[in-house]
């Protein structure tokens, strides 16, 4: 397999300087790109070119780069069922293997143990898992799936989702008309666990619904189908909300959902923020997964920082929070520019101005090595100007 141009533009330059299949550390990688006004090169710094920790080795010639033999997969078919005296083509995939693997960036806290029992247990027992933004709900449920080696359906719930998408729904393909099973009826066949995310967006349309939730089966009233659930099938939804809608406006677009749909939910799991200790240790294996092994007391502090908005935000002094998802980007941003202000400067551009500088200013009063000037607060507005005008033309 052959370099692309621009890694082969890389290779050449840093060859001509530090000579062909020479190591490079970090720094120097990271110095080099600037001087030869590169983008950073993210592939050079992974497997196969890193020797060890913050080392890597250019490659000789085009031919280091290792082909990767593609795996044998069986094709979709088109198979001929009768369904109501009616010959119809269904769709399907026999290759088709829905087990997460397990990301090792991954910390269980909060109700990872209570979730993989769930899950674990292959009982029908649906949960509605609520929490703020950020807080690793849906991971949770999907790395919960991953140990337990159990096949995983993620829904992502609109407004707009409906019976078709759901249940299934017929379709043209190759001028046949043909029937797909929606996720809900796949799990619902393959015994796996259906994730409904981001729940509360639902319209009333979700209803379709109910009789899946009682765990009885599902009638297909467009083929005239019974679907009887397998074993080990089960349903587990996450929210922003308990399904009572967003007065504060924080989670514009939810809804109040049907009461009678909620009840088919047995508990409510109420996820919250990690603690401080199992946040370290999140940003901690980002870092590592970076190859990044100095910066210091950068994690603590930003967890720190975390810590305090939360409390006060709790308390109803501010009405914005830092996730545990934000922290992980700032830590990314840390990884392309190698500088703390800048990193939590972009990655804070979201909010207001006032929000902004007053998370600034208190990040620097946790950071002595952050110090917050007049061409910070620039640089702040800046990119969020930016920002505006890009989403400006988006819409």
């Amino acid at each position: 397999m052959k370099l692309s141009p621009a890694k082969k533009r890389f290779v050449d330059l840093a060859s001509a300087k530090y000579g062909e299949g020479a190591i490079m550390t970090r720094d120097e990688v990271k110095a080099f790109v600037k001087e030869a006004d590169l983008g950073w090169v993210s592939w050079f710094v992974r497997a196969p070119y890193r020797v060890s920790t913050g080392k890597f080795k250019l490659p000789v010639n085009e031919d280091m780069i290792t082909p990767v033999k593609p795996k044998k997969v069986k094709l979709p078919v088109m198979k001929k069922i009768e369904v109501g005296g009616v010959s119809v083509v269904a769709y399907h995939n026999p290759a088709e293997n829905f087990i997460p693997e397990k990301d090792p960036l991954y910390v269980p806290f909060g109700n990872f143990s209570d979730v993989y029992t769930i899950i674990k247990s292959g009982k029908y027992y649906p949960a509605f898992i609520t929490g703020l933004s950020g807080n690793g709900k849906t991971f949770m449920v999907e790395q919960a799936c991953a140990k337990a080696k159990r096949e995983f359906f993620r829904v992502n719930i609109t407004v707009e989702t409906d019976e078709d998408d759901l249940l299934g729904h017929y379709t043209l393909i190759n001028g046949n008309t043909v029937w797909q099973d929606g996720p809900v009826v796949k799990a619902m066949e393959r015994g796996a666990i259906l994730l409904l995310d981001e729940i509360d967006l639902a319209s009333s349309k979700i209803m379709c619904l109910q009789p899946v939730l009682e765990g009885t089966g599902v009638f297909l009233k467009k083929i005239n189908r019974f679907v009887s659930p397998s074993i080990g099938f089960n349903v587990l939804a996450t929210a922003n909300t308990k399904g009572k809608g967003s007065e504060d406006g924080r989670f514009i677009g939810t809804n109040i959902l049907n009461e009678a749909f909620l009840e088919r939910f047995p508990i409510t799991i109420e996820q919250m923020y990690p603690s401080m200790s199992v946040e370290r240790k999140i940003l901690d294996k980002v870092f590592a997964s970076l190859d990044i092994t100095e910066y210091g007391d950068f994690a603590e502090k930003l967890v720190t920082w975390a810590d305090i908005i939360r409390k006060t935000f709790y308390e109803g002094g501010i009405d914005e929070i830092i996730a545990t998802r934000r922290l992980v980007h700032i830590v990314n941003a840390y990884g392309i520019f190698g500088d703390r202000k800048k990193a939590i400067e972009m990655c804070i551009a979201r909010f207001d101005e006032d929000t902004k500088t007053s998370f600034l200013d208190l990040y620097s009063k946790c950071d002595s090595e952050v110090v917050i000037t007049e061409e910070s607060t620039e640089t702040v507005e800046k990119t969020s100007a930016e920002e505006t005008k890009d989403d400006s033309f988006l819409n």
